[in-house]
């Protein structure tokens, strides 16, 4: 029986990964899936409306559902759809995210007053916006590292006020009661009313009413404009031009010029009313129109939000997280029982994370058009991918469960990772100019993340070396002569790569700012890593270091790596800082502490090893 349990571990897991990745039911009356997928235009980029339900409940509350006052859990979209035509019920759940006491203070809440202890609702902020706005310009005075705790939050906190008031602002008018009713009032009255404007600007006086009226709704839908967050109206025409999308304010504004309200506009007030009015025969009826609308006109850019949709709801990083933590857990155990059918079961399962997480990448790839690797987020998808398909080949070679554990830990810990870089918004962001190149993404973008993986993967490795020569007895001879070839070789692997990355990133500075290198402190960053891994290398040569010694050497290039590749983006130096984050700082910090304590277990006597082979 034990022969066949890789075999069903890998079934079951298979079975699970299929049924994730399958697409889900409506759960509802509304047709949500279909008008989940229509697209929007936010920050230059076309994407599908879940993902702008998904990325905006990730930055104001950190995770992807909302709980309404009377306990019914609502799905992105879902809540997007009352944040957009039902604001009043939308402000009442809790959104924000809340974790300072002394911003709480500000609007003298306390954490029994919140959902969790730390969301809020938008109807618990908004008669202290006034104050939190005050210390907001307060704390903009103050640089980046210098600022409290509090000040990071209050200005954190009303940017996601910022960001919530622009989406509520995006589709109607926030004091109308039926905005599609409106509208209708508005078209009729549109011919009289742009009358009376030419009249005006003639100098002559014909239907004050009328002129007063279109004044008032010129002033409303400025408004709509220049605090919509959404550009959902596509060029009637089909034009391709993505700088031609506009927010449905703007629309509306176009009106006066035209005579005609845009249908569009039309389309996505009515379905904000049968949505707030609970039809959803009628919210469904409009929603396959403007689909239909949009394939037209926009067929190839709708098929990347179904896409992108799907790709959305499958998850597949976090069904990949599942299996590589599952994956740990039966390779650690095959070291104290069932080593063949334990290691294999396993293998098997890590197997199926990769190719799950290939699938994610290269899903990504597809829909932004780009190399794997575009900002942090996407780096940390790929050195795990990295350090997981050295780990697979070290396992198939060895075949003692190492290779399986350091895969376990490393791919589970930078989706981990992954994850909570999602939490600042859309990872599939436009890129920055000046990194605005395929080919040099494709070659030293991703050749210098291979090299991270590597270093990284070697680290673990002696990571694994270390804990089980000082806290148990299972690293015998072979066992440890197998680590030390693993370590070495993935040091040399990540020597190759590191060096050739850093080489061709000079390259392109030179192309792009007229220097081959500058000191910068990513430069540099990149440099040590060469200089670290290249002293490994002369050390071991050279008898300098045995098996001990190599894997201190080896757990120090978690530090330099780290450093290089998160330290310099994430606190505010240099060419390529992102901004300083105190939480980065922090886990940053403590990553390094922790591996300084591994490098000196690794440094005790031979005989506080409970091993004997170190």
């Amino acid at each position: 029986m034990k022969r066949f349990l890789p075999l069903l571990a890998l079934a079951v897991a298979a079975l699970g990964v299929i049924a994730s990745l399958l697409p889900s039911g409506n759960g509802s009356a509304f047709d949500l899936q279909t008008y989940g997928r229509l697209p929007v235009l936010v920050n230059g980029r076309l994407k599908p409306i879940d993902t702008v339900a998904r990325t905006s409940l990730l930055v104001l509350q950190g995770r992807q559902r909302v709980t309404t006052p009377d306990r019914r859990s609502l799905s992105p979209t879902e809540w997007l759809l009352e944040v957009l035509y039902a604001p009043t019920r939308a402000d009442t759940y809790a959104t924000f995210r809340i974790d300072n006491p002394e911003a709480l203070d500000l609007f003298s809440l306390s954490p029994a007053d919140g959902n969790g202890g730390v969301r809020f609702s938008y109807t618990q902020l908004v008669k202290d916006l006034s104050e939190l706005d005050r210390q907001a310009k307060l704390a903009e005075e103050v640089e980046d590292q210098l600022r409290t705790p509090f000040q990071r939050e209050v200005l954190r906190l009303r940017h996601h006020i910022v960001l919530y008031q622009h989406l509520e602002n995006t589709m109607q008018v926030p004091d109308s009661p039926d905005f599609s009713a409106e509208l209708r009032q508005f078209q009729k009255a549109l011919p009289a009313g742009i009358a009376a404007l030419r009249a005006r600007g003639k100098g002559e006086v014909h239907d004050e009413a009328a002129f007063k009226a279109m004044m008032e709704m010129a002033r409303r839908y400025d408004f709509m404009d220049q605090s919509g967050y959404l550009l959902a109206i596509a060029p009637v025409d089909g034009d391709s031009n993505l700088n031609n999308w506009k927010t449905p304010g703007r629309a509306l504004l176009e009106s006066f010029d035209s005579g005609v309200i845009n249908p569009t506009v039309l389309d996505y007030a009515a379905l904000g009313q049968a949505w707030r009015s609970g039809e959803p025969d009628s919210f469904n009826q409009i929603v396959r129109r403007l689909e239909q609308e949009f394939v037209q006109r926009y067929g190839p850019q709708l098929e990347k939000c179904i896409i992108e949709q799907r790709f959305n709801s499958a998850q597949p990083f976090y069904t990949a997280m599942v299996l590589y933590v599952i994956a740990l857990l039966l390779a650690v155990f095959s070291w104290l029982r069932w080593p063949q059918v334990l290691g294999r079961s396993a293998f098997w399962l890590l197997a199926l994370a990769f190719l799950l997480t290939t699938g994610g990448i290269l899903a990504r790839m597809w829909i932004e058009g780009r190399p794997p690797v575009t900002n942090l987020y996407s780096s940390a998808l790929f050195v795990g991918w990295t350090a997981v398909a050295l780990c697979l080949v070290l396992e198939q070679t060895y075949k003692n469960a190492v290779g399986s554990v350091a895969a376990g830990l490393v791919g589970f810990c930078t989706l981990l990772i992954a994850h909570h870089l999602s939490l600042g918004g859309d990872t599939m962001e436009m890129m920055r100019a000046v990194l605005d190149s395929n080919f040099w993404l494709a070659t030293h973008v991703v050749t210098i993340s291979i090299g991270y993986g590597a270093t990284f993967l070697a680290g673990f490795l002696a990571v694994i070396y270390i804990f089980r020569g000082v806290l148990t007895r299972s690293l015998d001879r072979g066992t440890a002569e197998a680590l030390n070839r693993m370590v070495y070789g993935i040091v040399c692997f990540a020597t190759l790569f590191s060096l050739v990355g850093t080489v061709l990133g000079g390259i392109w500075a030179d192309q792009s700012w007229g220097r081959f290198w500058g000191w910068d402190p990513k430069e540099n960053g990149a440099l040590i890593i060469v200089i670290w891994n290249a002293l490994i290398l002369h050390a071991r040569w050279s008898g300098m270091v045995r098996q001990r010694g190599l894997m201190a050497l080896a757990v120090f290039g978690n530090v330099v790596t780290a450093w290089s590749w998160f330290g310099v983006n994430m606190l505010g130096v240099g060419l390529h800082s992102y901004g300083f984050m105190d939480a980065a700082f922090y886990w940053l910090v403590g990553f390094v502490i922790s591996q300084l304590v591994i490098i000196c277990v690794a440094l005790l006597p031979p005989e506080k090893w409970r091993s004997r082979v170190a």
